[in-house]
């Protein structure tokens, strides 16, 4: 596991393989044109919305981004961190406007940030007493599962499949997967137009599953993808990669969350969001399955969060280039 603390600074063979026609980092610039994205973040959506989840949800699984009702009552994991004295969250350090290294400070910035920021406050009574751990997007889960990091905030979607790994919060931001693109491309958004061009997306992301889904006739895969000869140039382990890709000629396009697409637009004016997002999905905060304690804290956290902290962070990181919310997503509670 690559995992880079942050106090600490910090065809041919291999090739990529297209699917049967049938079917259908770190160098990070203004959107425009038709992509703007269609209104993620906030809870409502416009009448006949017609957009699904990244996956058909499994029986049973209806609702994935109900969570535990919000309590402050102390638990074993709670304890544990108290004890400790010590609030360890994996985050981002790549992704402009959620979790990224300002230049000028070299110090984790970004929505994400504020949120893990406010969970540190309530938890241990100061901000300062939060640990911030870089972790890749294929590492979120095998770092809540061996207890490398409490918790991880970072654009990390609630789906059927994640809850039998790990335990979210609430939703605290709604979003959906999106085209992203060089703005004289012929793509023009999650149709035809990909029929044969090469896809980025982050190993183990919703995105990944999507595009699986749906190819289009895509090139979405490495041809020894997680063998012992891929390349990382189509799947990637870090969304971030993806833009490098894309800016190198690597790919054709990269298919993403609209939010964090939306960051990379800002980065590379070269670039810009195509068509509409064509899923719905929600962040939350991920914990280790059985710690229920932390669960319900977190929650409670986010009850106060969304009376005016919500907005106030989305203001300074995400409004310019996701204009047009008014707050996050109702919570969603379930019993057990």
């Amino acid at each position: 596991m690559v995992l880079c603390a942050v106090a600490a600074g910090c065809g041919p063979a291999g090739g990529p393989v297209a699917p049967p026609a049938a079917h259908g980092t770190t160098a990070p610039a203004a959107s425009g044109g038709s992509g703007a994205p269609g209104a993620p973040g906030g809870g409502t959506r416009a009448p006949g919305d017609a957009r699904a989840s990244a996956r058909t949800p499994a029986p049973g699984c209806r609702t994935p981004e109900a969570s535990l009702p919000p309590s402050r009552a102390d638990g074993p994991a709670v304890a544990a961190i108290k004890k400790r004295g010590k609030l360890v969250v994996g985050v981002d350090q790549n992704s402009y406007r959620w979790g990224y290294r300002n230049p000028a400070t070299r110090k984790l910035e970004g929505f994400d940030i504020d949120l893990a920021r406010a969970i540190a406050t309530d938890l241990l009574g100061d901000a300062r007493k939060l640990v911030l751990r870089a972790v890749p997007t294929d590492q979120r889960i095998p770092a809540l599962s061996d207890g490398t990091v409490d918790l991880v905030v970072r654009t990390m979607t609630i789906n059927c499949a994640r809850i039998k790994k790990v335990a979210f919060s609430t939703a605290y931001f709604q979003t959906g997967q999106q085209v992203l693109a060089p703005k004289d491309s012929e793509v023009t958004g999650f149709n035809r137009t990909l029929t044969r061009k090469r896809i980025c997306t982050a190993e183990t992301s919703t995105a990944y599953d999507a595009v699986k889904d749906n190819p289009f006739g895509a090139i979405y895969q490495d041809a020894d993808d997680g063998g012992p000869g891929d390349r990382d140039r189509i799947t990637v382990p870090n969304q971030l990669d993806c833009l490098v890709r894309l800016q190198l000629g690597e790919v054709d396009a990269v298919v993403t969350d609209s939010a964090l697409a939306a960051g990379q637009a800002a980065q590379d004016p070269a670039v810009e969001l195509k068509g509409k997002p064509f899923t719905t999905e929600y962040y939350g905060v991920g914990v280790k399955l059985g710690h229920d304690d932390l669960v319900r804290r977190v929650n409670q956290v986010l009850v106060e969060y969304r009376k005016g902290p919500w907005l106030t962070a989305y203001d300074k990181w995400l409004k310019a280039g996701l204009p047009g919310l008014t707050g996050p997503p109702a919570p969603k509670y379930r019993s057990r």
